[in-house]
């Protein structure tokens, strides 16, 4: 298995500098054409190559979504980190940045606030799709097919009273997010905590991260975060900016 992996990465590398035909794929590889073709009808169907006018193989459009996925995520993390360095110092609360890779929603960065308690977020660990804000404003605003392979993930698990356990339930906080323009989680996955997250916008103006910024109820409700919304918002448009977003969204 090992050596069949390690086949296809190095068919994929070869076929990446310029088009090849099978011949040219199986003499590089040191196997027979129909073991060649093989490999690359499965490097094909999973979109890592492709076949060109000429029946040759080039890269395929996969891979090139899953570099720009990676550029992407160490651009936005770097471009970003000032900014909610900014937002933890003034506020003295934990701030989030959240990012879509694939169909989950993970933090990418995470900056504690001052004399915060511990929480289940972690740098690398998957935002909650039912209960985390910046999961919940990420997906709102993505297009249906991809929103629906997001929330298929859900497991709507009870946490605590305000936690949505239905499809139904969370689909109208995700349009009543869309419409105002932030997502809140109140106390949804822990009781004593709440916070609330916008959307952060790309060059293309599709949302491919989102910030949140996170309190203790006790010492931040909701009422008083949503009395920031508005330096928030400026804070979420300026790692927009960061990421070449121009002000406007499909």
């Amino acid at each position: 298995m090992s050596q069949t992996v390690a086949r296809a990465i190095d068919i994929i590398g070869f076929v990446s500098q310029q088009p090849r035909s099978l011949n040219e794929v199986a003499e590089r590889a040191g196997v027979h054409k129909s073991t060649a073709l093989r490999l690359l009808q499965t490097l094909e169907e999973a979109g890592f190559v492709r076949k060109d006018a000429r029946g040759h193989y080039a890269m395929g459009f996969q891979l090139i979504a899953y570099g720009q996925l990676a550029l992407d995520q160490v651009e936005a993390r770097s471009l970003a980190h000032p900014v909610l360095q900014e937002l933890a110092e003034r506020h003295g609360h934990t701030v989030h940045l959240g990012e879509l890779v694939g169909d989950r929603i993970v933090y990418v960065d995470k900056i504690d606030g001052r004399g915060s308690v511990a929480m289940g977020s972690r740098i690398g660990l998957q935002a909650q799709t039912h209960t985390a804000g910046v999961a919940k404003v990420i997906t709102a605003y993505q297009d249906p097919a991809t929103q629906e392979r997001i929330l298929g993930k859900a497991t709507f698990e009870r946490y605590t009273d305000t936690t949505h356990t239905s499809r139904a339930s969370l689909d109208q906080d995700l349009r009543q997010t869309r419409a105002r323009g932030w997502a809140e989680d109140d106390g949804e996955h822990e009781g004593y905590i709440n916070c609330i997250a916008l959307p952060v916008f790309d060059a293309r103006g599709k949302v491919t991260h989102g910030i949140s910024i996170t309190a203790l109820s006790a010492v931040a409700p909701l009422t008083e975060l949503r009395s920031h919304l508005d330096e928030f918002r400026k804070a979420a448009q300026q790692i927009s900016a960061k990421l070449g977003w121009k002000g406007h969204t499909p």
